[in-house]
């Protein structure tokens, strides 16, 4: 089945804008066009732009993604490459989730801190105690 770019967009909630940016970065090297141009994204596209958005929204640079989907369309021959790069990401996601854990962990002493002391905040000129 063929959708159109505002199909996929309602389908992923990305812009078409950002559709048309993947495609033009080279991210989507398998939309067919129409004889007009139309860009027709296949099930598999659609696929794709979910290991794309995956990537991205954890890190990877738009450069770094499309090197792996070029070394995906090269086949059996770049597996080890294709893996030590999803093995590379994957440190860099676990680094991250450590950054937020200690941030989530900060972020719930001063929650703690403030129910211990009440929260004050300013009411015209006079201080207030809630």
């Amino acid at each position: 089945m063929d959708y159109t770019i505002k199909q996929v967009a309602e389908k992923t909630g990305l812009s078409i804008y950002a559709l048309r940016y993947y495609d033009k970065e080279g991210l989507l090297p398998l939309v067919r066009r129409s004889c007009t141009g139309i860009r027709k994204f296949s099930d598999n596209d659609i696929e794709w732009l979910g290991l794309i958005c995956c990537l991205k929204n954890s890190g990877m640079s738009i450069d770094k993604i499309k090197e792996f989907m070029n070394l995906c369309l090269k086949g059996n021959e770049t597996v080890e490459v294709r893996r030590e790069i999803l093995l590379n990401h994957k440190e860099h996601i676990l680094e991250q989730m450590k950054q937020l854990e200690n941030s989530l962990s900060t972020v719930n002493y001063k929650i703690d801190h403030y129910k211990e002391i009440g929260i004050f905040h300013i009411d015209g000129d006079r201080l207030v105690n809630e």
